[in-house]
């Protein structure tokens, strides 16, 4: 019996992530553009100067309330007629507010980008701010909160926020405000916050997709280039400042059959030369099925589903100061909290002692670098990292440089900076689980003060 011959691969293609071409319309507005050859739905990511902590002191919230209102009627449109023409044109248009700001994110078929891009300036240039609407969007983030408190995760993170950070820092409180600070929210207030943050010269708007036969500088010029404002002052930047003396919050959930665990602190961000090594030390400890918190507490031990170590930005200045959260996340059941907090601290100190090895750093490398060119596949994914780089006020070239700095790190500078990113006795630790269950053994592993907050 005879086959045909077994298909041979193919010659690997170099690659990079896409450098993407910058400009500026006559309105100020900042345009990066990338061409990528294929991609028929085209990405927009729109990154608004309007930060958290420029909202107003009771009004925490506004930012997002304002950011979803964008969409709920303009100058032309209802707020049922503007969903109307989206959806004409096969577009989905959304927007959410975090600490470097207002983003703005847009996807549609190449083929109708231009009125796509003529209803996101108008969402941009005159937004109706409908006191019904708003109205109704207050109520339903109001809906939300009771949700959120009541979610493990979410709650932790609340609290883990609220321990780290002074209680003067809109670091130290939810994103999307409490339920007092959003009650407080009317039109009269998302707009008087649109029209302090929200104009052209300091936005930036980022396109991706396959721009081939597409007259891009026409169709911005007609839509966002008609969108007008003043120039603006500059913010200043407070500098983000925590206390990670050790310790540890019980958020009390009696009968609670799981506790959530979020440990963590502030360090570096992605200015810091140090960058591309914490990443790559942080993903060994715990960046996949593979990591070492999970091979002790998932697989050897059964504690817990899963373990994640991450580094996520939280704000970064044009002055290159900045800083990220570090942070260990997981649920154990509740009898073995004790039992899995006295294993993580066992997992980190033997990682401070012993190093990581040279097979977890190439497993890492690969993994991180190996991956890219499928993680940044799609447009929106391009879109997205160009505009994060920009709210970060990094180079156009930093995401190319980066996997770069990631290939080359070797494990020593791996070790270090994960060991100097976790250090067994400056991190905080928010348990979310039944104090009367889990306080008296987590007191006895010694990491710090044990207090008890309510649910």
């Amino acid at each position: 019996m005879e086959f045909h011959p077994q298909p041979q691969p193919g010659e690997a293609k170099p690659w990079a992530f896409p450098a993407p071409e910058r400009g500026r319309l006559g309105n100020g507005l900042t345009v990066l553009r990338c061409h990528r050859p294929g991609q028929q739905v085209v990405a927009v990511e729109i990154s608004l100067a309007a930060p958290l902590d420029a909202e107003p002191a009771g009004l925490e919230g506004v930012a997002t309330i304002m950011a979803r209102a964008l969409s709920e009627g303009t100058d032309k449109h209802s707020a049922e007629e503007f969903a109307a023409e989206l959806e004409k044109c096969g577009a989905t248009l959304d927007a959410h507010a975090d600490h470097p700001g207002v983003r703005v994110s847009l996807e549609v078929p190449v083929s109708r980008l231009g009125k796509a891009l003529g209803l996101l300036a108008e969402a941009l240039r005159a937004p109706a701010f409908d006191a019904g609407e708003v109205e109704r969007l207050v109520r339903n983030r109001l809906d939300e909160i009771p949700h959120e408190n009541a979610n493990p995760g979410r709650r932790a993170a609340i609290q883990f926020s609220k321990e780290l950070f002074p209680a003067d820092s809109r670091m130290s409180r939810p994103r999307q405000g409490t339920e007092a600070s959003v009650a407080g929210i009317d039109a009269a207030a998302v707009r008087a916050f649109y029209e302090t943050h929200v104009r052209p010269a300091t936005a930036t708007a980022v396109v991706v997709g396959d721009l081939d036969g597409v007259d891009l500088d026409a169709l911005l010029a007609e839509t966002l280039g008609d969108w007008s404002g003043d120039a603006g002052a500059p913010r200043a930047m407070p500098p983000v400042t925590a206390d990670d003396t050790g310790r540890v919050v019980i958020v009390d959930r009696p009968g609670a059959v799981q506790t959530q665990i979020l440990i963590g602190r502030v360090g570096p961000d992605r200015h810091d030369r140090v960058w591309p090594a914490q990443v790559l030390g942080t993903y060994c400890l715990g960046g996949t099925l593979t990591s070492r918190l999970d091979r002790v507490l998932r697989e050897e031990k059964g504690y817990t589903y899963g373990v994640r170590a991450f580094s996520q930005v939280l704000r970064s200045g044009p002055e290159g100061v900045g800083a990220a959260m570090l942070a260990i996340s997981g649920s154990v059941d509740t009898p073995n909290t004790g039992p899995a907090l006295d294993d993580l601290w066992k997992v980190l100190r033997t990682l401070a002692a012993e190093g990581l090895t040279d097979a977890e750093r190439d497993v890492a490398v690969q993994n991180l670098v190996g991956v890219a060119p499928l993680k940044y596949e799609t447009a929106a994914s391009v879109a997205a990292t160009l505009a994060d780089q920009v709210e970060q006020h990094l180079p156009d070239d930093y995401q190319a440089d980066l996997y770069a700095a990631l290939a080359a790190t070797g494990t020593v500078e791996a070790t270090a900076a994960v060991v100097s990113a976790f250090p067994v006795d400056r991190l905080v630790t928010v348990l979310v689980g039944d104090a009367a269950q889990i306080k008296e053994p987590v007191e006895a592993l010694d990491l710090g003060p044990v207090t008890v907050a309510g649910s």
